[in-house]
């Protein structure tokens, strides 16, 4: 990160500023400067941002409240230090700012700027409640303005996506905020941190909920968490199903919408805002309450941010004969060791082993070897048979995990090779452009790989890549690929050929050429009339 500043200040002219308040700016604050810290701070301003309005609520909870002030206090004080240290820091670096190059008091410019104003009203209220006697209510009220402070995260992302969406239609803007493209930008990322954010808020709340003392203090909370969800939910969507028609291969305002509805993903968005309706509209008529579980179905959602589930699927398609092989043999030792138990052990506990079905409970339970021991055999040969099952369910249940295991390890080696695959693709003009980075980092995201894993993964890539560029290291299929690489060969190989002929022991090689099956007919003619062409060259020319 040093280099990158220095190497930044080496090709800048040299100016009257303050060297180590510039290096500072650039290392926390400058948007411009990659590998610097200016992201880490926002992120981590915006979750305090967020975790100061939690507290906020739950301070309106005197069940909550009361037990535990002076850890809300606490928590409050650490706020106020770190926004005021952080307005500080904002109006000690306001000089290295280019928004403010053309003022002549920048840091007074910084200060009437909108951000510096929603840092100020920030904290200006906790200092004030030092001096002047201020309301309880009307303090926590004010301390609301802290969430105009994310504005400084969500202005910039807005330029840029109204840059990025410039002449488009309303649709298409709606589509590049909700679907991954390359008009969404940041805003883009903010909105699936935030959808992100309230799946696990709200299946946090669905759990919290069971719990009947969190219930009881928290109930009317509870019930407007649900509603914001629920409506956040909603709109995110009515908003897919809207823009879906952007999508490749979901055209047609009818036939695209309805394909796109009949998809997992969209079946899962919709039954996490099913039981919501269902329960609004039909309590009067049936008891909807157990519909309310079905709100843990939100967790599914996750499922489109990551790649692993994608991954699981292509491995399940893939080893579906073998893993449907391995099924009914399980279910084959299953039935079977059922039945040999219900007739073994049936006259001795009829009130366990009752029917096969019951007798199929304990077969599973043993086969993997769970062993609840709510059902267990009595006689010796039902014993027997129990020591047999358990050993044979070692094996047999460990089948499908296996395979899944490996198959998995399998699959993501694949997606890696494809990735190196493209990175050398990418590099075959030697650089990689922003639209590349950007692929990479994406595909990076998908498949869980570490910084370093990938510049690892673009160094291997570039290595191969200067290995083909030498044509005598390719082989046959990448001379295949590129014809002038292949004449560079061709002409390299003859050339070796000919200093044969010219400086090896011509009449030795000659004859075991000529001799037994060291050589086809081919390959003995060429010889002959390479060599007879060089002596031709050789010979002195006639006087």
């Amino acid at each position: 990160m040093s280099a990158t500043l220095d190497a930044q200040e080496a090709g800048a002219p040299a100016q009257p500023q303050n060297t180590v308040r510039r290096r500072l700016y650039r290392l926390l604050l400058d948007p411009r400067t990659p590998g610097n810290y200016h992201g880490l701070i926002d992120r981590f301003v915006a979750t305090l941002i967020i975790a100061n309005l939690f507290a906020l609520v739950f301070e309106h909870v005197p069940a909550i409240h009361d037990p535990y002030a002076g850890w809300f206090h606490g928590f409050d004080v650490v706020s106020v230090v770190i926004f005021t240290a952080e307005y500080l820091m904002r109006l000690y670096l306001a000089p290295e700012d280019p928004e403010f190059a053309g003022s002549r008091f920048k840091r007074l410019a910084y200060m009437r700027s909108p951000f510096a104003i929603v840092d100020l009203l920030a904290i200006l209220p906790f200092f004030l409640s030092m001096f002047i006697h201020v309301d309880l209510r009307m303090l926590r009220a004010l301390r609301l303005l802290r969430i105009f402070k994310l504005l400084r995260v969500m202005v910039p992302a807005i330029h840029e996506f109204k840059a990025l969406n410039r002449g488009r239609t309303f649709r298409q803007k709606v589509h590049a905020l909700v679907w991954p493209s390359d008009h969404g930008g940041k805003l883009h990322e903010y909105f699936d941190s935030f959808i992100v954010a309230w799946v696990v808020i709200s299946v946090l709340a669905v759990i919290l909920e069971s719990v009947e003392s969190i219930h009881f203090v928290l109930n009317l909370e509870f019930i407007i968490l649900d509603s914001v969800a629920v409506a956040i939910f909603t709109t995110e969507y009515l908003l897919r199903i809207f823009s879906v028609v952007e999508q490749p291969g979901m055209k047609g305002a009818f036939a695209g919408r309805w394909r796109f509805a009949r998809s997992g993903s969209a079946l899962i968005d919709l039954l996490a805002i099913l039981p919501f309706f269902l329960e609004v509209l039909l309590h009067h008529l049936i008891d909807l309450r157990f519909l309310r579980v079905f709100r843990m179905m939100r967790l599914l959602k996750l499922s489109r941010y990551t790649g692993a589930t994608k991954t699981l699927v292509i491995v399940m398609k893939r080893e579906w004969p073998v893993l449907m092989a391995s099924t009914f043999i399980m279910l084959l030792l299953v039935v079977l060791t059922a039945s040999l138990g219900y007739l073994f052990e049936h006259e001795a506990q009829p009130d366990k082993f009752e029917n096969i079905p019951q007798s199929i409970y304990w077969a599973v339970i043993t086969l993997a070897s769970v062993g609840y021991g709510d059902i267990s055999p009595i006689t010796p040969a039902g014993r027997a048979m129990t020591i047999v099952l358990a050993l044979l369910g070692i094996g047999i249940f460990a089948i499908p995990a296996a395979l899944l295991s490996s198959a998995f390890s399998d699959q993501l080696r694949i997606e890696r090779e494809n990735l190196q695959n493209e990175l050398f693709k990418m590099l075959a003009d030697g650089t990689i452009s922003d639209e590349e980075q950007e692929i990479i980092d994406a595909e990076a995201k998908r498949l869980h790989l570490a910084k370093d894993e990938v510049n690892r993964l673009i160094e291997k890539a570039r290595r191969q890549r200067e290995a083909a560029s030498n044509h005598a290291l390719m082989s046959l299929p990448q001379l295949l690929e590129q014809p002038a690489a292949a004449v560079e060969r061709y002409r390299e190989l003859l050339s070796q050929i000919r200093q044969l002929a010219l400086m090896g022991d011509n009449a030795t090689m000659s004859a075991l050429i000529d001799s037994g099956d060291r050589a086809t007919r081919f390959e003995r003619e060429t010889w002959h009339w390479l060599n007879e062409r060089t002596k031709r060259e050789q010979a002195p020319p006639p006087s």
